[in-house]
């Protein structure tokens, strides 16, 4: 008796939900002094790539001091990819110009979140991740509780440009049917 034919779209039966840890958002909330890449501003933008995801928050026009205040949300499955941050110059004419990169690791704050921390006050810091040479951190990152969810701000220093640093905030959204932590 034949097996019947696999369906073309299923991977060696594993569906991406059965895959998927949950969702991060990550909140690119501003730059900070960033590098003067036109006459006398620049035009920002960031780009966050993690795997084969790639998400970028809208130009901010003249401005080396962007707020963007933008969520950008990336698909977990394999929480030890870095995730990369860079930020460009947004030209009409001519490619866009690099104004630094910087990249980071989950780890820390999935750790504070398997804690499983319910009913602590707000603004209880869980843990601290300090600046180091193996990540980019400008300043110590908290991770903290609030308001029910664990919560980490980041502040970046951008590599490979003379100044700069981008601040994030990490939020996780659990997915019904995913994997989970």
């Amino acid at each position: 008796m034949e097996s019947p034919p696999k369906s073309p779209n299923r991977s060696s039966g594993t569906s991406l939900m059965e895959n998927l840890l949950g969702l991060l958002r990550v909140r690119v909330k501003r730059g900070v002094n960033l590098a003067v890449r036109d006459v006398r501003s620049s035009d920002p933008y960031a780009v966050i790539k993690m795997g084969k995801q790639k998400l970028k928050t809208h130009v901010m026009k003249k401005n080396v001091n962007p707020e963007w205040n933008e969520d950008l949300t990336l698909s977990i499955s394999d929480p030890n990819l870095p995730i990369k941050l860079t930020v460009y110059d947004h030209d009409t004419f001519s490619k866009d110009d690099k104004m630094g990169d910087a990249e980071f690791t989950i780890n820390p704050y999935l750790e504070a979140l398997r804690m499983h921390l319910e009913g602590l006050p707000s603004g209880t810091i869980i843990s601290r991740v300090q600046p180091s040479r193996q990540n980019c951190l400008a300043e110590e990152s908290c991770i903290f509780w609030n308001d029910g969810r664990v919560v980490q701000d980041i502040c970046l220093r951008l590599r490979n440009v003379e100044c700069g640093e981008v601040e994030l905030q990490l939020q996780w959204i659990d997915l019904p049917g995913s994997k989970g932590l």
